[in-house]
């Protein structure tokens, strides 16, 4: 088969690399892809988001299936585009439908979903700039601290936790009036805190039966102790080590079902991954959010730790006989570090050349932000590398991705060094 994967991360190397260990795929198409993805496959110089463009390629190399990796394309409807295009239309897209997509691409419709099918989250409300008045209210009902979530795509970055009433209520005004996070924020939903230990479950699914993927807990703020601001995540570790078999019934039962039955019960086509993020309050999980996606880092400790074949899986959800495929999962522990662009996630150079990788051992590095130039790799992103291990525990795997970060450099280059630390 040939294979055209849409991306450009993390989470795109990490899928490249598993796609390319399938005996079915003959040929790799990354679009735009990184600097690691050009040294196994073949870069192509379009945007997941421009479908005319993604056309034309997809008929004149005949691509055989498509895997999307961000949530854009998805929230913008490609599997849509797909589908109801003639000459598009016997390709198959590993990616929910437009509305699936809404489970990211809108915090009020993914909590909406929630309620509707008895999944436990959060008690929430949901603004807008015309009923700022009533959601001021609404924070005064709530117990410290106050969450705040933009309703559309803000990159990761869309939340905000704070301690104090008046902040919250000052806060909530520059996100819906001020528009602090664009048009992610014209609409907004408070919710009420939840405090526990968070954990991710990915599933895939065909939109009828599914198959849960290895547990998975990253790192998103960017000071070690979980400090400072949010980022796209800093490290992350499989399997979680306080996911039981108590606790992992309880996720399958009471969310990964429900979920399912929901999307079912709807008529919405979901072909695709679905990210759950979860907090395990007092060994009850309940829903933070969901992704329609894989996350990043988290493709690159989950993504390695599947033995089976990941197009086989892909062609089983296409045909709606996941059902009929077997999981088969490697029993070590993978983790990942995140090696970053010092003023990340704030302002941060691009160019910076990065060296080391080829002295890296018993680790794999997955390329983020990065690209060629001039014969050289150079960092292209806020999030430049992923150092992956596997360990008979998440400790060894740690420490493998950390010896080997010491081999990596590239001016201002930053890590945190406390990966782990709260398990």
């Amino acid at each position: 088969m040939t294979i055209l994967l849409l991306g450009s991360g993390g989470r795109e190397h990490a899928l490249a690399w598993k796609i390319l260990q399938s005996t079915k795929c003959s040929k790799l198409f990354v679009a735009p892809g990184n600097a690691g993805t050009e040294t196994i496959a073949k870069n192509i110089n379009i945007s997941p988001t421009d479908f005319a463009a993604i056309k034309n390629f997809a008929n004149q190399e005949k691509i055989d299936m498509v895997v999307v990796g961000p949530e854009d394309p998805l929230v913008a409807g490609i599997y849509d585009f797909f589908k109801n295009d003639e000459s598009l239309k016997h390709i198959p897209v590993i990616g929910p439908s437009k509305v699936g997509a809404q489970l990211e691409g809108s915090k009020e419709f993914a909590k909406e979903f929630l309620v509707k099918n008895s999944i436990p989250t959060a008690a929430y409300g949901s603004f807008t700039k015309e009923t700022l008045e009533k959601g001021q209210q609404f924070l005064e009902t709530l117990e410290p601290p106050y969450v705040l979530k933009a309703d559309g795509l803000a990159a990761g970055k869309g939340v905000l936790i704070i301690q104090d009433l008046e902040e919250a209520k000052t806060e909530l005004a520059n996100m819906l009036v001020g528009e602090k996070f664009g048009q992610a924020s014209s609409k907004v939903v408070i919710e009420e805190f939840l405090d526990g230990i968070e954990l991710s479950c990915f599933v895939l699914t065909d939109g009828k039966n599914y198959k849960i993927l290895p547990t998975a807990k990253d790192y998103k703020r960017i000071g070690e102790g979980d400090t400072g601001l949010n980022t796209g995540g800093m490290g992350a570790v499989s399997p979680v080590p306080f996911a039981d078999s108590v606790l992992l019934e309880k996720i399958e039962s009471r969310i990964v079902k429900p979920t399912i039955a929901g999307l079912q019960k709807d008529g919405i086509e979901y072909k695709g991954f679905i990210f759950i993020g979860l907090i395990n309050v007092k060994n009850e999980p309940m829903v933070i959010e969901y992704n329609v996606r894989m996350g990043d880092p988290e493709t690159e400790v989950v993504i390695p730790r599947l033995k089976s074949d990941l197009v086989e899986l892909f062609l089983a959800v296409a045909n709606e006989k996941l059902d009929q495929a077997t999981l088969e999962i490697d029993p070590r522990s993978a983790t990942t570090i995140m090696v970053v662009s010092g003023g990340y996630p704030e302002d941060y150079e691009k160019g910076k050349v990065i060296s080391g990788i080829e002295f890296v051992s018993d680790s794999i590095v997955f390329h983020a932000g990065t690209k060629m130039a001039d014969g050289q790799i150079v960092t292209n992103g806020g999030r430049v590398l992923a150092v992956t291990s596997y360990g008979d525990n998440f400790k060894e795997a740690i420490q493998k991705s950390y010896h080997n970060i010491g081999k990596l450099n590239f001016d201002n280059m930053y890590f945190r060094k406390d990966i782990g630390f709260d398990l």
